[in-house]
């Protein structure tokens, strides 16, 4: 592979949103807003608002998105889109109303519900999207895919295609009141991404650069800025390593932990980058045994391992690494997050098979079958 693909603009760093307005307001003057509750009533939306209005922009604000996506909140957004004769999307938050945008900017064009596009492309000529990150760990702002679940079947869909934002902002400053448990559980998501990107079966030598760095300063910079959300050095290297790790998986994808962590997601509501650490340990360990030369270099990159160790010390090293990551940051198991053990092991079948179906674990740089997955979900239900 040699094509290395990102938003047309891409604005990072304090007070990056300042030096986006202007190029922002080229995009059109009524830009539906999409967002959540939270970050739809908070002093971060009033400055945003404030800038645009001040450019000449008439922003609308959809604050439908409650929590992680679901196909009916996509369906109420485009409404809002049509019915406020909105001609482009911003998306302001986390993952889930930046994944939203995207998918409200395509279906105000395409026919049907966005739960018909499962499995399928999203082409076409589609309203700008404008991609604002409040946290610091989905990348979602620089990538072409957006998750969304279809409340009738259960799963969550990793839909993809003509959606990649035109502008994306990431200003540490958006991030900093940021909860621990947002903090956590967005930045063990980007350091997923960085990992899984590394390893992935397409990963190449450009993507290798940003994943390797994303995975060093969020190894380094999120037990500090979970530890003291005001830490703006922390905050700041957070939001970059995030930018990077999203680059990474834009181009080389993600592999066997986002394909069983979706399912989790969808059947038992846990928050996606929290499922993504809950499985990161066990899922790592069963990938790292098909590229140990890959896992070592992870070690020695967060210096968990010397030059003079082998491969097989510095994938082992690496793989300490993640236990120490996840207990930094307080990530409970499965059981003591409250699910039900028997629940989930009845779940497993199902899981097991939308996780394949999703195409992620195909992208494991060690053979992944359906059988496999089941394993791993069994072990991680019994730690």
């Amino acid at each position: 592979m040699s094509q290395f693909t990102m938003p047309t603009r891409v604005f990072s760093g304090k007070e990056a949103f300042d030096e986006a307005v202007p190029y922002i307001a080229s995009l059109g003057r009524r830009p539906l807003i999409v967002t959540g509750k939270h970050v739809g009533a908070s002093q971060t939306m009033e400055y945003i608002c404030e800038r645009l209005e001040d450019s000449g922009l008439s922003p609308v604000i959809f604050d439908g998105i409650t929590g992680e996506p679901t196909d009916v909140m996509i369906d109420d957004g485009v409404r809002a889109f049509r019915d406020n004769k909105s001609d482009f999307v911003i998306g302001v938050g986390g993952g889930s109303p930046l994944d939203s945008a995207k998918a409200i900017s395509a279906m105000s064009v395409l026919e049907g519900s966005i739960a018909d596009y499962n499995g399928r492309e999203l082409n076409g000529e589609f309203p700008k999207i404008v991609a604002v990150a409040t946290t610091a760990g989905t990348g979602s702002e620089v990538t072409k895919y957006s998750v969304i679940t279809s409340v009738k079947d259960g799963i969550k869909m990793l839909l993809k295609g003509s959606v990649l934002p035109d502008i994306a902002v990431a200003d540490p400053l958006f991030t900093m009141d940021c909860p621990k448990n947002v903090t956590a559980a967005t930045g063990m998501d980007a350091f997923t991404h960085a990992v899984e990107a590394y390893t992935s079966i397409h990963a190449f030598p450009l993507s290798d650069v940003y994943a390797l760095d994303a995975a060093e300063k969020i190894y380094k910079y999120l037990p500090q800025a979970y530890a003291d959300g005001n830490d703006e050095e922390a905050r700041e290297q957070m939001s970059l390593a995030a930018l990077e790790a999203g680059f990474t998986i834009n181009n080389s994808t993600v592999t066997i932990v986002h394909g069983m962590s979706r399912p989790i997601g969808a059947l038992f509501h846990v928050p996606h980058g929290i499922s993504n650490a809950m499985l990161i340990t066990e899922c790592l360990s069963y990938a790292a045994e098909g590229a140990v030369e890959r896992f070592a270099v992870l070690g020695k990159a967060l210096g968990a391992a010397g030059d003079d160790s082998t491969d097989e010390e510095a994938k082992d090293a690496f793989i300490e690494c993640i236990r120490k990551l996840c207990r930094s940051v307080d990530i409970p198991t499965l059981r003591e997050y409250g699910i039900d053990k028997d629940e989930f092991i009845a779940a497993i079948d199902k899981m097991a098979h939308d996780a394949i179906a999703s195409g992620s674990p195909g992208n494991t740089i060690r053979d992944v079958s359906e059988e496999d997955i089941k394993r791993i979900y069994h072990r991680v239900i019994e730690a």
